[in-house]
């Protein structure tokens, strides 16, 4: 059985003390909602790392998640975060590769391979993202974007690291957008990711790889995206930042 996940990105949103309330609101309602064997992973700013991470430890259904970190160990990087930083807070995840990231930052497909590595060489989990833009979708280069995205990004891991690794289909013309993937538009690139995973590595490897899909859910669409035979999950954004929401769509397995 491929592990279930249910990852919410905070991404620059909470303070302190609103991060620590919703955190505890998340934690408390998972413990009595949720029976199934879904993971929960919340991924907030920096600033809420350590703490989080340590409320976490009372519950064995939530983790938490780094939203980035830097490609070296230590250095003059200000304003950065490594791995080994990430790892110290009691964190289990990281976020390598989402869209924002590489539209705003600039990240390429070589950096995050770089990334992948020293996150792997913490222990940590990458939960790596993919997609295509609007207009690569319209062009149907889809498949050939994200094909390239995985052979250049982490198609160099050895099969024991690439078991340890999360991958999230984020259509970047469905993030924030109010758009989502059709449950059978998500389907057909996720069946998509893991046969090319099988080419590269092998059917065991790819049945047991996770994939998520990252656009727009939302309580309303998440049991229809969830029942395709391919998706594994939800990389959540706006709706991570509503408790109740969140929990609606973790409940979408149950």
């Amino acid at each position: 059985m491929r592990k279930k996940i249910i990852a919410g990105n905070w991404k620059m949103n909470m303070d302190y003390t609103s991060g620590l309330s919703l955190f505890s609101e998340i934690v408390n309602m998972v413990a009595d909602e949720i029976t199934g064997q879904q993971e929960v992973v919340i991924c907030p700013p920096y600033i809420h790392l350590y703490n989080l991470a340590q409320l976490s430890k009372s519950s064995l259904k939530v983790s938490v998640g780094s939203q980035n970190c830097h490609k070296a160990d230590s250095g003059a990087y200000t304003g950065e975060i490594s791995a080994g930083m990430v790892k110290s807070t009691g964190a289990d995840y990281v976020i390598l590769g989402h869209s924002e990231r590489r539209q705003y930052f600039g990240e390429t497909d070589a950096l995050l391979s770089e990334k992948v590595k020293v996150v792997l060489n913490q222990d940590l989990k990458p939960i790596f993202c993919i997609g295509e833009t609007l207009e690569e979708r319209n062009q149907q280069r889809h498949f050939e974007v994200i094909k390239t995205q995985l052979e250049q990004g982490i198609f160099h891991l050895s099969e024991s690291e690439f078991a340890k690794t999360v991958i999230a289909y984020e259509p970047v013309w469905a993030i924030g957008t109010g758009l989502t993937a059709s449950p059978e538009q998500a389907q057909e690139v996720h069946s998509f990711i893991r046969s090319e995973i099988a080419a590269k590595y092998s059917d065991h490897v790819a049945n047991g790889t996770t994939i998520l899909y990252g656009g727009s859910c939302n309580p309303k669409n998440a049991s229809e995206l969830f029942a395709q035979a391919d998706i594994d999950g939800g990389l959540i954004g706006g709706a991570s930042l509503k408790s109740r929401d969140f929990l609606d769509i973790v409940k979408a397995f149950n």
